[in-house]
């Protein structure tokens, strides 16, 4: 009966309808159920299942290990490289990094996205390369910020290699005022490079703090004229002079010690304090104003003064003797004037304020005097030219303590073929830059005195330097000039006679120019950083 039951048609439509699908069910069961993937599904073979098994890993312990750092210090290394390579480049690099793991890698266009390879898991992106998203795990500097210093020091030291280039070869340039050539010059190429890349480039910041008359002034009249002249042309320039402190090679503090001697020094006290005080405070204003001379340490800044006191006033801050640049007209040595620091200010005693009626002179020919000076017995070498020459009626050297009455200084420079120069009480005197004009041969008497300009010009080819012991034998030593050799010197002192010049407005190659490039010179000396970047 159960036979006859079991092989009617109803029941076998049955079972052969429920037995696959139990078949079927069950086998699906046995290999951990559907697959909700078919993007990896299709590819598995047996040897890839049983891989997989082995290095499992859960979308939760995945998380784990990011937020514990396990991935993300190696993802952060691709993050680094990310912009100098391209997205396969990345591909190779994330998964050699994750070899171990359980989760491969899918790109979309210039995105990348780590997927876990377990059922049911959630993908997790880990970075990604497109231009507009930033990657998340850390942020990379792709480049150096340059800042306005760096971009100064960059031009620098294209200058620096450009004066070098020229220095060691025959290159010439086109300039249509002047082309500096000749002994005078220690390498005339060099100098004349150096001097156009000034032009280019140099940029100085004047410092507006102070009042008149001690700051942004200075005598334009006397013996100490290159000191007020160079403060009002400075101030007037628009080629080199600049309002934006962040353009500015150097910096300039514009106060006059010619100044602070008449209106702050009590007159024979020796009391130097009321002078210290005024640069102490005036460098302090400056310092906390603006953050350019902690930045150095005032090594690009520069402070100019003719009087003999200049280095006096240096040291009422020690980083301005110590690292400032100063120009100086008493550049003694021996009182600590460093000529790789520091520059040799010219001493030009304008009586009228200008050079009209001082410069020129008549030809060597007619010039029958063989040395003049004449001037008062300050210091310690005056008088020991006095003592042997002075006053002696000699026919070829004029030596006077002061002039006879009815006789003119300037005739007797302009009828000299040979100007003594001797110090007085400090090393600098305004007679070398008097023979000059004049076309009189500078005789240097003087101990550890640096010229002016000294970095660039040549003296021994256009100046005679005589030591004081060799003072009785000045005659002898200035006859035995031969008057071939005399000849060349004079055309010389003609042609460097420019450099000395001062003009309003200023000239190329003139007197303010020269002095810039003495300050040009010794920045391209300095490289300086900014510590607050550091």
């Amino acid at each position: 009966m159960g036979y006859l039951y079991l092989s009617s048609p109803l029941v076998k439509v049955i079972v052969c309808f429920t037995l696959p699908l139990i078949l079927l069910f069950g086998f699906v069961s046995f290999n951990g159920g559907l697959n909700p993937n078919p993007l990896f599904s299709s590819s598995k073979t047996s040897s890839g299942v049983n891989s997989r098994e082995k290095h499992q890993v859960s979308a939760e312990d995945l998380r784990l290990k990011i937020e514990e750092g396990i991935i993300a210090e190696k993802a952060s290394v691709v993050t680094e490289e990310s912009v100098l390579s391209t997205p396969s480049d990345h591909v190779a690099t994330i998964q050699a990094a994750n070899n171990s793991s359980v989760f491969a890698l899918a790109t979309n266009g210039s995105s990348m996205t780590l997927k876990d390879m377990t059922p049911n898991s959630t993908d997790i992106i880990v970075t990604t390369l497109n231009e507009t998203h930033t990657p998340p795990m850390r942020k990379v500097e792709l480049e150096k910020v340059v800042t306005d210093l760096d971009k100064l020091e960059i031009g620098l030291q294209k200058a620096r290699a450009g004066i070098k280039e020229a220095k060691f070869t025959n290159r010439t340039y086109d300039d249509p005022d002047f082309k500096p050539v000749g002994p005078m010059y220690w390498n005339s190429n060099a100098f004349h490079r150096s001097y156009l890349e000034m032009e280019k480039r140099f940029k100085v910041f004047v410092y507006e703090e102070g009042e008149t008359p001690l700051f942004h002034n200075g005598p334009c009249k006397s013996i100490y004229s290159t000191e007020g002249n160079f403060i009002h042309l400075m101030e007037i320039n628009n080629q080199f002079r600049t309002k934006n402190q962040d353009k500015a090679h150097v910096f300039f503090l514009p106060f006059s010690v010619t100044m602070m001697v008449h209106y702050v020094y009590l007159r024979d006290s020796r009391d130097f304090g009321p002078i210290k005080h005024t640069v102490r405070d005036y460098i302090s204003v400056v310092s906390s104003k603006y953050p350019y001379w902690n930045r150095s340490l005032g090594a690009d800044h520069f402070m100019l003064s003719c009087h003999d006191w200049g280095p006096e006033a240096s040291h009422s801050v020690p980083y301005l003797s110590k690292n400032s640049i100063r120009v100086l007209c008493n550049a003694n040595t021996s009182e600590g004037f460093k000529p790789r620091k520091d520059i040799s200010l010219p001493e030009i005693n304008l009586r009228t304020g200008d050079i009209q009626g001082f410069v020129g002179g008549p030809s060597p020919s007619r010039r029958s005097i063989l040395g003049f000076f004449a001037g008062g017995l300050h210091g310690p070498i005056r008088p020991i030219l006095l003592e042997h020459w002075g006053n002696n009626n000699d026919e070829d050297l004029k030596i006077y303590n002061y002039l006879p009455k009815g006789i003119s200084y300037y005739d007797m420079l302009k009828n000299s073929k040979f100007c003594i120069c001797p110090s007085g009480y400090e090393v600098a005197s305004p007679r070398i830059v008097e023979a000059i004009y004049t076309g009189c041969v500078p005789v240097l008497i003087s101990d550890h005195y640096v010229p002016p300009f000294s970095d660039v010009l040549n003296w021994k080819s256009f100046s005679i330097e005589v030591s004081v012991k060799d003072i009785p034998n000045l005659k002898i030593i200035l006859s035995s000039i031969s008057t071939k050799k005399y000849l060349k010197m004079y055309r010389r002192v003609l042609q460097v006679r420019r450099h000395f010049e001062v003009h309003s407005p200023p000239k190329r190659y003139d007197f303010f120019h020269m002095i810039l490039h003495s300050v040009w010179l010794r920045r391209l000396n300095v490289h300086v950083h900014d510590h607050q970047e550091l």
